[in-house]
């Protein structure tokens, strides 16, 4: 069975709630209507009840049954008091009022409160619209310093995560160790027992430089906070994937040749990486998957499709404890 499929299944009867801040977006009605059918979830879209109506009439769609929220008529006097309150010090009242002005913070609330489960946008907003909302309502889980993005990779049968592809520039390496232990997690909800391999240009030692010590040294902290967890590094891709190869330079790892966990030293590694995977390698790329949140935001591609939504709002999901 295809994982998504999988957990698909899983999640039907759980009446789990999404939120689609950029609901008149036709990729964004066409996956919330083809989630809604399925019987998955239930998608929330934000907008004009009137001009997500000429959307659906347009495409010959049909929205019975989906809940729609204007937020320039939604009572936001809860609303107001609770962001007010969560940002204390930090904006006045009149600020608060023109913060949920903007969809990405209303739909930010509406998770934080408890209104939904989970939020997934990006299909017409940057990432910081996303991203900046959720760090700053939402925050990191307890433990956690830094949230990070991961990539889904898959083609057939195989399955990899990639991290960190989409928020970290440079990473140090307690945020590198933080990043591992995520995306193990995510792994793990994917229906994989991740074999984390962290990604330098050096494997056990055979290159220099302050950037192979960060990536040791990240091992060694994911080592003492998650002994259970398999992991190894620093380890250059071909020695973490490739059998032959990772018992040839790392013939002592459990992990090496056999990893399907990979975290990239830098953002520009993992963007570059991932993306040579899915041109080259020919894998599907799902995410990013915004991982260290206390409740699960997906942010979305600009260039995404109706079937990208979809599967991101499944896992979105899937993430909710």
């Amino acid at each position: 069975m295809d994982i998504f499929e999988k957990l698909a299944n899983d999640l039907k009867g759980q009446q789990r709630t999404i939120v689609f801040p950029e609901g008149n977006d036709e990729r964004i009605m066409g996956a919330a209507i083809r989630l809604h059918n399925d019987g998955i979830l239930q998608p929330i879209l934000l907008g004009n009840e009137a001009d997500l109506g000429q959307v659906a009439k347009d495409h010959g769609w049909n929205l019975t049954g989906i809940e729609i929220i204007d937020p320039a008529t939604y009572d936001k006097q809860a609303m107001h008091d609770a962001l007010l309150e969560r940002r204390k010090g930090k904006n006045t009242p009149e600020q608060v009022d023109q913060m949920l002005e903007d969809v990405s913070y209303f739909a930010t609330m509406l998770v934080y409160m408890g209104k939904v489960d989970g939020m997934v946008s990006g299909a017409v907003h940057a990432t910081g619209d996303t991203v900046r909302p959720a760090l700053q309502i939402i925050k990191t889980k307890p433990g956690t310093k830094r949230i990070s993005g991961a990539f889904i990779m898959q083609k057939g049968a195989e399955r990899y995560v990639f991290a960190d592809c989409a928020i970290n520039i440079e990473l140090d390496a307690p945020t590198m160790a933080e990043v591992a232990m995520e995306s193990a997690h995510t792994a793990k909800l994917f229906g994989l027992d991740p074999k984390v391999a962290m990604l330098s240009f050096s494997t056990k030692g055979s290159a220099k430089g302050e950037m192979v010590t960060k990536v040791a040294e990240a091992t060694q902290l994911v080592h003492k906070q998650a002994p259970e967890l398999a992991v190894d590094g620093e380890l250059q891709f071909d020695a973490a994937f490739v059998p032959t190869v990772g018992q040839l330079k790392a013939p002592d790892s459990k992990v090496a040749g056999h990893a399907n966990v990979f975290i990239f030293p830098s953002l520009e590694a993992g963007n570059i990486g991932y993306k040579i995977a899915q041109r080259f390698g020919g894998f599907e790329a799902v995410g990013p998957i915004l991982q260290g949140l206390n409740a699960p935001v997906a942010d979305l591609s600009r260039g995404t499709n109706e079937d990208e939504v979809y599967k991101v709002a499944i896992i979105t999901a899937a993430q909710v404890d």
